[in-house]
């Protein structure tokens, strides 16, 4: 099979830093226009609407939506009615109907859709799952605190209804414990911290549970200096599993484990890749549901503007 004709939308920062240099190393792909409303790649065609560039060049085949969550779904509508396989960045949209309809659209016309959630590819994870595949989990705390000033600069977007606010990192934690555990949990209670200025909280504190004993208990904040904490533990009657630095070390029983070399994007899309090859899609929206579902049962704190 020749190399798929690839172009990326909404060129930003995790573009130029993860996306870029994965189709790069990878043979499967020849990554030959951008769309995006102020920045190009160098060396390939770059339009200002997707719109635009699928008209002007029907020979690409797919397409990576990297824009911000509230304008995934009408990028991706064309991409799939233009005959385009569609690799939709994490989170794959603003709301569930909003996937569930691109979801049935691919499959009417045999198209690939990929929902990649980046954070199951850290070196970490598969390790913690075979690990609580065979003992079972009694109880899991995620501890998941970043400063937003840091990772996401005067980003209006993110702020806004539909841009999730913390949960936009907190949904890499979600997608990380719905990939690990043997068994399925739900949201039994949530409090949601909202700046008095802003449209998306700031900080959340999760409580979710299982049909059996397992209880989780998950902090996702926004206003940590210093020290960023991405940690999942885990404990279990063989000791407990870590997972830190967003699974990129593990701990089992108090003992540091040997890991393959990080490597999320790459394998993000190798997985794209395979699916396209196979005439498959892999459409997994149980991160995303998880946020919905907090944002239904939650109680709303309001609290000091946040300024950037």
């Amino acid at each position: 099979m020749s190399a798929i004709k690839l172009a990326i939308v909404g060129v930003g920062k995790i573009v130029h830093d993860q996306h870029l240099p994965a189709i790069a190393a990878n043979p499967d792909y020849q990554l030959i226009a951008s769309a995006s409303r102020n920045h190009t790649v160098d060396g390939i065609p770059g339009f200002k609407s997707i719109e635009e560039m699928l008209a002007q060049m029907p020979e690409i085949e797919a397409v990576s939506l990297c824009m911000p969550p509230q304008y995934r779904y009408s990028a991706a509508h064309a991409a799939l009615t233009a005959g385009k396989h569609v690799f939709l960045e994490k989170p794959p949209g603003a709301t569930l109907s909003e996937v569930a309809d691109l979801e049935a659209l691919a499959a009417s016309k045999g198209l690939t859709l990929f929902t990649s959630w980046h954070s199951r590819y850290a070196p970490g994870v598969q390790p913690a799952k075979a690990f609580l595949a065979a003992n079972a989990p009694a109880s899991m705390h995620v501890i998941w605190k970043e400063d937003v000033r840091h990772w996401h600069p005067n980003q209006d977007w993110i702020w806004q209804a539909g841009g999730l606010g913390v949960f936009d990192p907190g949904i890499n934690a979600l997608s990380i414990v719905t990939e690990i555990l043997p068994e399925r949990i739900f949201l039994s209670g949530a409090s949601l911290e909202f700046p008095d200025n802003r449209e998306a909280p700031i900080a959340a504190d999760l409580h979710f549970q299982s049909a059996g004993a397992l209880r989780v208990h998950a902090e996702f904040d926004w206003r940590q200096t210093g020290k960023q904490s991405w940690d999942v533990l885990v404990e279990t009657a063989k000791g407990q599993v870590k997972l830190s630095d967003g699974g990129s070390r593990l701990w089992i029983d108090g003992v540091e484990q040997p890991l393959e070399k990080e490597a999320e994007y790459p394998s993000l899309y190798r997985v794209f890749a395979d699916l396209v090859k196979a005439g498959k899609s892999d459409v997994d929206v149980a991160p995303l549901r998880h946020v919905a579902d907090a944002f239904m049962l939650g109680k709303r704190k309001v609290v000091d503007a946040f300024h950037d």
